[in-house]
């Protein structure tokens, strides 16, 4: 894959039948995808210095901050003359044709956390929340849909950019919960084994979950003295403590999970 694969700045997308690259800055049109950078660091395969430079080209092309907007891709399919399949049946910039596809923006807040990007994790989980897409008159007539479920796709060409589209429909509603619980406030649970592997701003100061095991409740404090990004906990045994605080430390993003 890094012989193969690497387009100097990015990872490409795929290839055409005829060996064509697919997801290259030699296209015209979906020269950049969101998927092949993320998982590279979902996977913890890829070359570090490199997944580091492709999520610097996610930032550049793909997060749009002025439209609230994560694309899957850049530019959106048109008049290719070749053929990538149905997505070319979509409009340009309606849903995976260049538009945002949910599943794949909520792994964008998966790949900064697992960088170790606190800040930029909740960034881009507060850009994803439905509730901020219909936060003044001007973003409802925009967005058109409910405002407490994850629209499965927004539209990112004019006239409808910031268009919801397909809503209580899509799985990136589950993705987004665990992106929040586990690559955020890094709530990790094996067995009876609780470990916190934080991926946060660094003014937050502390947060507080309140988990039920069993048949005990536990309200956990994690204190952030030192302003990490991203720390983690020692473990913590779940026993029948109900009140467990737990202090962050430093923690290698190579070491640790999304």
């Amino acid at each position: 894959i890094e012989k193969e694969a690497w387009d100097g700045a990015w990872y490409l997308r795929g290839h055409f039948d005829d060996g064509t690259p697919l997801g290259s800055s030699s296209n015209l049109e979906c020269r950049i995808d969101s998927i092949a950078q993320t998982w590279g660091v979902i996977s913890k395969v890829a070359d570090p210095a490199r997944i580091e430079r492709a999520m610097e080209s996610v930032e550049e092309f793909l997060i749009k901050t002025a439209d609230d907007l994560i694309l899957l891709f850049s530019p959106p399919f048109d008049k290719t003359p070749r053929d990538p399949g149905y997505i070319k049946g979509y409009l340009p910039g309606v849903r995976e044709n260049g538009g945002q596809y949910s599943h794949a923006a909520v792994w964008c807040i998966y790949a900064y956390a697992g960088l170790g990007k606190g800040q930029s994790a909740v960034e881009l989980f507060s850009m994803l929340n439905p509730i901020n897409h219909s936060s003044t008159r001007a973003k409802v007539h925009r967005y058109k849909v409910e405002p407490y479920v994850l629209a499965a796709d927004i539209y990112s060409e004019p006239p409808y950019v910031g268009r919801g589209g397909w809503t209580w429909y899509t799985g990136a509603a589950a993705w987004m919960y665990r992106a929040g619980i586990e690559s955020i406030l890094g709530f990790h649970l094996t067995g009876n084994q609780l470990q916190i592997k934080a991926n946060i701003p660094p003014e937050w100061k502390s947060y507080k979950i309140h988990y039920r095991y069993q048949q005990t409740t536990y309200h956990i404090e994690v204190k952030n003295p030192q302003g990490l990004s991203s720390g983690v906990s020692s473990i913590i045994p779940l026993t029948n403590e109900h009140t467990i605080v737990v202090n962050l430390v430093p923690a290698d993003f190579r070491d640790s999970e999304c």
